[in-house]
């Protein structure tokens, strides 16, 4: 149960109403709304996280899952299993994030992007081994972007459970 209410959407603005409505009215973001300044601004960086980047949407998707798992997270790791689901993430490589190192269903880049998550979420900063490995396979833009997304999906785990956002059915949030 959540820590505090979730906003009624009946009582925001329009705009804060019509960015709910987008996002299905889904508890994280009725319970940002509370501060319709700061909603608005998380859904257009998440946005461009999520639809603007040049990233490969499978190594994103794997990322913030990890980043979810590491979070201790578990909305965080429903949502983006799901997601990444619907952008080529395989149910085998969903169900080895857990403990990633050991499974063979992961290719180099793949690899070298989940070590990298890792080590940002575990260190707080890559090593120098494990910038190098991720740097010399993307390019400077999705280094940018990989890096951007595991920060932005710590904060947002960190969000989840400090107010103890409920689940909900996958009939109600992102497809």
């Amino acid at each position: 149960m959540a820590r505090i209410e979730y906003s009624d959407p009946a009582k925001h603005n329009d705009r804060t109403r019509e960015i709910l409505g987008k996002n299905r009215n889904a508890n994280i973001f009725r319970m940002m709304a509370h501060s319709p300044s700061y909603f608005e601004q998380y859904c257009r960086l998440g946005g461009a996280i999520r639809h603007k980047g040049e990233l490969d949407p499978v190594v994103r998707e794997l990322a913030i899952t990890r980043t979810g798992i590491l979070c201790e997270a578990p909305y965080e790791i429903v949502a983006h299993k799901r997601i990444g689901k619907s952008v080529g993430v395989s149910d085998e490589q969903n169900e080895a994030l857990e403990n990633w190192q050991s499974a063979t269903c992961f290719n180099e880049v793949q690899r070298a992007a989940l070590a990298f998550t890792d080590e940002i979420v575990k260190l707080h900063k890559p090593t120098d081994a494990t910038f190098n490995a991720i740097a010399s396979k993307l390019t400077p833009a999705a280094l940018v972007e990989l890096q951007l997304s595991v920060g932005f999906y710590i904060m947002t785990s960190k969000f989840l459970e400090t107010f103890a956002i409920d689940l909900q059915p996958a009939a109600e949030v992102i497809p």
